[in-house]
C-alpha cells in the first residue's frame, strides 16, 4: 500500500512519550535548582506524576485513547500542575520559619492559600472551557485534549490542597531547621 500509518502513529506517540518525561525530569530540576532543599523539591515532584495519573485514569474512565492530543494535553499540564505544589509549600515553609511548629504550619499554609489555589484552577480552567464547544472534526479532537488538560489541573488542585500540606507537615522543615542540620 502508498501509506501505512502505523508505523508514522507509534513513532510520534513514542516522540511525545519521550517530549512528557523529558519535560517531567526538566520540572523536577528547575525544582531543585530554585528551591535548592530536597524534601520541598520531592513534594512539589510528587504532585506532577499524581496529577498526570489522576488525569490518566480520567481518560481511561471516559474511554478516551492515548493519541497525540492528549500525550501533548499531558505535556502541557506539566507547567500548570507544579505550580499549585510550589505555591503551598513556600507559604508553609514560611509559617515554619516564623516559629510555628510543621503541622500548624501545614494547616494554617493550607487554609491560607486555598483561596488562591482555587482561584489558578478556576482561571486555568475558564481559559480552556471554550475549546470544548468547538464545533465540527476539530471540536472533537480538542475535547480529549480540553478534558485530559482539565482533569489534570483540578487533580493538581486536590492535591495541592490535600497531600502537599499532610507531606510538608510531616518531612518540611524551615529555613533554619535545614541550615543548623547541614
Amino acid at each position: 500500500p502508498f501509506f501505512d500509518g502505523t508505523p508514522t502513529i507509534r513513532a510520534s506517540l513514542h516522540e511525545v512519550q519521550a517530549t512528557l518525561l523529558i519535560s517531567l525530569a526538566m520540572v523536577i530540576l528547575t525544582m531543585a535548582l530554585f528551591l535548592r532543599r530536597l524534601a520541598p523539591t520531592l513534594i512539589a515532584a510528587v504532585a506532577v506524576p499524581l496529577s498526570l495519573a489522576g488525569a490518566a485514569m480520567l481518560m481511561y474512565i471516559l474511554g478516551y485513547t492515548l493519541n497525540n492530543l492528549t500525550l501533548l494535553a499531558l505535556v502541557i499540564a506539566i507547567g500548570f500542575v507544579v505550580d499549585d505544589a510550589i505555591v503551598v509549600i513556600e507559604n508553609i515553609v514560611r509559617h515554619i520559619d516564623q516559629g510555628m511548629t510543621r503541622m500548624q504550619a501545614a494547616l494554617t499554609g493550607a487554609r491560607e492559600i486555598g483561596f488562591t489555589i482555587v482561584s489558578i484552577t478556576g482561571s486555568l480552567i475558564a481559559v480552556f472551557i471554550p475549546l470544548l464547544f468547538m464545533g465540527g472534526i476539530t471540536g472533537m479532537f480538542f475535547k480529549e485534549f480540553t478534558v485530559t488538560l482539565v482533569a489534570a489541573i483540578v487533580i493538581s488542585a486536590v492535591i495541592s490542597l490535600t497531600l502537599t500540606p499532610s507531606m510538608c507537615g510531616h518531612f518540611l522543615r524551615g529555613h533554619r531547621e535545614a541550615a543548623e542540620s547541614s
